[in-house]
């Protein structure tokens, strides 16, 4: 009778270990798989994104602040939205996103404020930092409104982005040479000069200018790619099922900025 109470009491405990077992295997898989879900839903927004679509946020967010600079500081406000767009990858580059840098404005000896190292022409360059992006905005008019070097620019009628363009070039403001065609795509594409019109008074029109392009059957027979509007480097490289890496090493580019008719190497 005792080795039978005792058989089953055996038999119990290990029906109850099985069970305990079966448990514990669960609950670990279930945590796996949340994991494994939760890595997925955070992925999917980063690829969603689209340059056109971080342009045209980036416009609708900053108009309003450029076009009341335009009024307080005399700076068309297209040129404005396009140097903002350029320099701050439209409020996505590093310095925009840690410092509310969007012009990428350095220290200079006046600088009173906050500001972060960035490796940018020598390694740990002193970049000002803002608690506010509009600040930024506001600092980037006061910096060309209060430099002798950046005076002749206010001569220039407030709707001529084109001159605006090439005479901050020609100040000292960019070293790139491409830098006034690249403000003046920008301001083309997404025409940003209608909030230069709005400022003015000026019933605002279309710009009719035309920018004329070669063939793309001829430049691509040649190895070469003329830049169209709408064209981000993603879709370029996608197109000739290269990566982005190899087109930027073909052409030379520190970014993945773009202007309509740039040329590009691609073979």
């Amino acid at each position: 009778m005792i080795k039978k109470i005792a058989l089953v009491f055996v038999l119990l405990l290990l029906v109850g270990c099985h069970a305990k077992k079966s448990v514990i295997v669960t609950q670990k898989d279930d945590r796996y798989n949340s994991n494994r879900n939760k890595k997925t839903t955070v992925s999917k927004p980063t690829k969603s994104i689209t340059v056109n679509g971080t342009v045209n946020d980036y416009i609708a967010n900053y108009k309003d602040v450029a076009m009341s600079n335009m009024k307080n500081y005399g700076i068309p406000a297209s040129i404005i939205l396009a140097q903002g767009i350029l320099e701050s990858g439209a409020g996505k580059s590093s310095l925009a996103v840690t410092a509310n840098n969007h012009f990428g404005i350095k220290c200079h000896n006046d600088w009173k404020g906050e500001s972060v190292l960035k490796d940018d022409d020598a390694a740990q360059e002193c970049f000002r930092k803002y608690n506010d992006p509009a600040e930024s905005f506001k600092d980037h008019a006061t910096f060309l409104t209060g430099r002798n070097r950046y005076a002749t620019l206010f001569e220039l009628p407030k709707d001529d982005y084109e001159a605006w363009a090439k005479g901050l070039r020609l100040a000292g403001y960019a070293t790139d040479p491409n830098y006034p065609q690249k403000l003046i795509s920008y301001i083309e594409s997404y025409e940003l000069y209608q909030f230069d019109s709005q400022v003015l008074g000026k019933k605002f029109t279309l710009n009719k200018k035309k920018m004329e392009s070669a063939p793309v059957a001829d430049s691509q027979a040649q190895g070469e790619y003329e830049v169209q509007k709408g064209d981000t480097l993603f879709s370029i490289a996608k197109r000739f099922n290269l990566d982005i890496e190899t087109v930027k090493q073909k052409n030379n580019m520190i970014d993945n900025s773009l202007y309509v008719g740039q040329k590009l190497r691609l073979k």
